[in-house]
């Protein structure tokens, strides 16, 4: 999570950097500890294979052509993930999602409510 790439380093750089990013930054974190920790016993951190998820998704979290317009991965009209991450993230939304309200109530409500927003245009933003 400390890498250039990630949001929490952009908000370090960059005081300005949006609330939204760096609440769904938490959300993203919190939902793939919770899949990590509960389907592969990980007590202590995340075992590679999350790690190598949770890193991918920050980035792409980081580098969203949307910005703080950002909608919810799910609603979103560009796919930025490649196949096999966007596959292997929705495993952990579909798992971790339930649980959120429960184990996370602020970024889960938060998240709800994200997800009621449309999406942006795609014509107005520009490409990164």
């Amino acid at each position: 999570m400390g890498s250039s790439d990630s949001i929490w380093w952009r908000a370090l750089v960059d005081p300005n950097t949006d609330k939204k990013l760096l609440r769904e930054s938490r959300t993203l974190t919190a939902m793939v500890r919770m899949y990590c920790r509960d389907t592969h016993g990980s007590q202590s951190g995340l075992c590679d294979e999350c790690t190598t998820l949770h890193e991918y998704a920050q980035k792409r979290l980081a580098h969203c052509r949307f910005g703080p317009d950002k909608p919810v991965c799910s609603k979103c009209p560009v796919h930025c993930y490649r196949p096999e991450m966007r596959q292997r993230v929705a495993v952990v939304m579909r798992y971790s999602g339930p649980r959120m309200l429960r184990r996370h109530p602020v970024l889960g409500l938060s998240h709800l409510v994200d997800k009621r927003r449309p999406a942006p245009d795609i014509q107005g933003s520009e490409d990164h």
